[in-house]
């Protein structure tokens, strides 16, 4: 289970620990399985803080992340509780010198999540407004092969799901609210300009 005080940075630990202990690297099935013991959410902020990491700016990373953020999301819509990883996608290997580095960059954005998310508006992170948070997690990833080639759009997709995950983990309608509508402002403003 995640720390009930600090659930962002727990996870973060824990992917840590695990490029600690596995210096050669690790499957994505050995990180989805370590992560899947917290929850969905838990494994869904990784892949999306990752995107936020100047990682995004290697060929391919954000076409993986968001092809791994696409994979959670439906399952979450599936409302499956454990990860499922198909085997092409289990067998492939992260190489854990750029998971702590990775880590290490988002240490101090964790830090900030954890003491200023928490229980409010919980009722907004529960079924129905549930399936619309999942369901702009699997939008973002699928828009991140996409995209990759426009310089830093997988980052803020990154962010956006990010902030959903934290929510989800933690709990906090706030965020996704605060998240959603500013996300749906931004397609509106961009909508009319082609309008």
């Amino acid at each position: 289970m995640t720390s009930a005080k600090q659930p962002v940075e727990h996870v973060l630990k824990k992917t840590s620990s695990l490029a600690r202990r596995n210096r050669g690297g690790f499957t994505v099935s050995r990180f989805a399985e370590k992560l899947g013991q917290s929850s969905l959410p838990a494994v869904l902020a990784v892949p999306a803080m990752a995107v936020v990491t100047p990682l995004s700016g290697v060929p391919l990373f954000s076409s993986a992340c968001g092809a791994l953020i696409c994979l959670i999301s439906v399952q979450m819509l599936m409302g499956r509780r454990h990860l499922w990883i198909p085997g092409w996608l289990g067998r492939r290997r992260i190489q854990a010198d750029a998971v702590r580095k990775g880590a290490a960059a988002l240490r101090g954005s964790v830090r900030w999540m954890d003491r200023h998310s928490g229980k409010r508006l919980a009722l907004l992170t529960r079924q129905p407004f549930l399936t619309l948070i999942q369901t702009v997690c699997l939008i973002c990833g699928a828009l991140m092969p996409l995209l990759e080639i426009v310089p830093f759009s997988s980052s803020v997709l990154g962010g956006i799901v990010s902030l959903l995950a934290v929510s989800m983990l933690t709990r906090d309608g706030l965020i996704a609210l605060i998240t959603l509508a500013a996300l749906f402002a931004a397609a509106a403003a961009i909508a009319s300009g082609f309008v």
